[in-house]
């Protein structure tokens, strides 16, 4: 997954028949991603010499700074993620920064998720370090705790999880030049470029998080893809790149019900 691409990768935990607690707590972890958030397990990162040399880690104190500076000034300035703040409080879920925005090193193949059992959203230190990327984290991720807040969605549900996962591909993320960067729409294969784009990105979130194969996800996204494509709230629409977009959404935000 690429860096453009927030996956909500969330740390879900789901029952499985093994062999022993402790065979049965790993398997958990590896099927609901736990191994790509070693923080959401109780570990403390720490990175091998040649990640220190060869990728400058070592520096989690600092990058932890910097991640939750760039959080602060999303939520001081972005409309977007302003947006999505109100639309929760209004729906009886206000997000409390301390408790609901955790900022952790992650695996550097995702740099955001959502936590359901805990209401946390996850951005990730090591891979998001720009205030720009921090926003599209936020943006993807907020849309998913405001789903679990308003509809009660069940994240081990895979068509619960697939219509989250569209709906935020949906309204943050699809732009005509993110689908050309993933085969989904060139000059010559305009029509429905959108829709093939959002396909795309919500059935490698959803494979990421189930660990099931390509054809089944897309089988999960597909079987659920109308009614969750069709559902804007509570952007209310789909967020063009290097557009004014989510500046005209939140303006509009009243019409929603969100102060």
């Amino acid at each position: 997954m690429n860096a453009d691409a927030e996956e909500a990768v969330g740390a879900h935990r789901a029952g499985v028949g093994v062999e022993s607690p402790a065979t049965s707590q790993h398997l958990q972890e590896e099927k609901w991603g736990y191994d790509l958030y070693p923080e959401r397990r109780g570990e403390k990162y720490k990175p091998s010499l040649a990640k220190i040399a060869l990728l400058g880690e070592g520096r989690e104190s600092a990058d932890k700074m910097k991640c939750e500076k760039n959080v602060w000034g999303c939520v001081q300035s972005s409309p977007l993620v302003k947006l999505m703040m109100a639309a929760l409080k209004s729906s009886g879920c206000e997000v409390d920064l301390t408790r609901h925005i955790s900022c952790e090193v992650c695996d550097v193949t995702v740099n955001g998720g959502y936590d359901s059992e805990l209401n946390q959203v996850i951005v990730c230190q090591n891979v998001t370090r720009t205030e720009g990327m921090t926003q599209g984290v936020l943006a993807h991720e907020l849309i998913h705790m405001f789903d679990y807040c308003r509809n009660k969605l069940d994240f081990k549900n895979v068509e619960h999880l697939a219509c989250t996962e569209i709906r935020a591909a949906n309204l943050t993320h699809c732009s005509f030049l993110s689908a050309m960067f993933q085969g989904d729409a060139s000059p010559f294969k305009i029509a429905k470029a959108h829709q093939d784009c959002v396909k795309t990105k919500a059935a490698f979130s959803v494979m990421a998080i189930r660990r099931i194969d390509e054809a089944e996800a897309r089988a999960v996204v597909d079987r659920v893809f109308d009614k969750c494509y069709n559902d804007l709230e509570p952007i209310g629409r789909r967020i063009r790149r290097n557009s004014l977009d989510m500046y005209k959404a939140y303006q509009d935000r009243y019409a929603f019900g969100y102060e």
